[in-house]
């Protein structure tokens, strides 16, 4: 299968560049997986589309002011240049306590041995390894509250396709209500039209709420660069499955109960961890999950779908794909484009499911 076969036309005025005022007012496309049929909803009707005894998963992760800007202190090349200016430094993931995989940019004049600072010398660091396309690992000086630098000088990393700089009100809406775990630098974007409100709906109709975390990092930054969807490999990401969601899924399945996600990333996880339990039977635990699913995937704990609307050609879509089927899915995203749904990030939902076995 080709990288090509995921593509769809997507207008520029399409794409959200902020978000709307309440988040639980976006527009929410319905789709059956079996059928095709889809319908236009709005997403304070989720509650009522759940069903009593249904687990909603959620990822619980949040997201860290990952975008920071160094200034680097000097580096003699081979050349007898001496490396100097201003960068931009994102963090995408942690790798131990002090040492993380960061996107530079200009990716191409950082060098491995440079020493970058921060703020006012806040932070301290130095490349120890050089990878492609601006990826670099750093390795911090150690400080007393690493997070809480991070948060007085970073800026949140909104995605590329937002054009236009980070603003104070971006702290807030590109977080979850229920964001609780620092670590992603992107938000699980189908968290964001929860609110309060809408989970004590959920709550009040015997619907199970659960978490997961997965630490959103590098491969939702990184465009796919090659043909074929067999040669895609994705970054590893970190997760937790705790006790308390393991518990609710395990009875769920034997009990015949749908377990529903909230996102793509809540899906990964579920779906890595079913791959990995004996004999069907998810346990407790952390771990890091580089899953790709793609048509042909069988999924073995998700059984209905709330996602945001997705890049053309991204992995997402194709785990999108996977779930509702291809042809099912672009049909119902042509219909998006041409209702003037709002996209990505900031954008409208859709919630993937099939109706009752009668």
């Amino acid at each position: 299968m080709q990288v090509s076969d995921f593509n769809f036309h997507l207008p520029e005025e399409s794409i959200a560049q902020k978000p709307l005022g309440d988040r639980a007012a976006s527009r929410m496309l319905t789709l059956d997986r079996k059928t095709g049929a889809y319908e236009d909803h709005h997403f304070r009707e989720f509650p009522e589309m759940l069903r009593e005894g249904d687990v909603l998963v959620l990822n619980n992760s949040r997201v860290i002011p990952a975008r920071l800007f160094a200034h680097r202190a000097g580096l003699h090349t081979q050349e007898g240049h001496k490396t100097t200016g201003r960068i931009q430094v994102l963090l995408t993931e942690q790798i131990s306590e002090w040492e993380w995989r960061v996107l530079a940019r200009p990716g191409r004049k950082v060098l491995t041995g440079e020493k970058l600072t921060f703020g006012d010398h806040a932070l301290c660091a130095e490349v120890i390894a050089h990878g492609e396309f601006g990826e670099r690992t750093i390795r911090f000086e150690p400080v007393v509250d690493f997070y809480g630098v991070v948060e007085n000088l970073g800026h949140i990393p909104l995605p590329p396709y937002i054009h236009r700089q980070d603003e104070t009100a971006d702290r807030d809406r590109y977080q979850t209500v229920y964001a609780e775990s620092r670590g992603s630098v992107a938000a699980p974007t189908a968290g964001l039209h929860f609110t309060s409100e809408i989970l004590q709906k959920i709550a009040e109709k015997g619907v199970q709420i659960a978490y997961v975390t997965l630490h959103v990092g590098l491969g939702t930054f990184q465009p796919v660069r090659v043909d074929k969807v067999e040669d895609i490999h994705l970054h590893t990401e970190r997760y937790t499955l705790p006790e308390t969601t393991a518990e609710a899924i395990n009875a769920a399945k034997r009990e015949r109960r749908r377990v529903v996600a909230a996102g793509t990333t809540t899906v990964r996880t579920l779906e890595h961890c079913a791959s990995i339990a004996r004999d069907g039977r998810l346990e407790p635990h952390s771990g890091a999950t580089n899953i790709f699913i793609s048509p042909g995937y069988e999924f073995r704990i998700v059984e209905a779908l709330l996602t945001n609307f997705h890049l053309p050609q991204s992995t997402l879509l194709m785990l999108v794909s996977a779930f509702g089927g291809r042809e099912h899915v672009l049909a119902a995203y042509k219909h998006a484009v041409e209702t003037g749904y709002r996209f990505f990030s900031y954008g409208d939902c859709m919630f993937l499911s099939s109706a009752p076995q009668q």
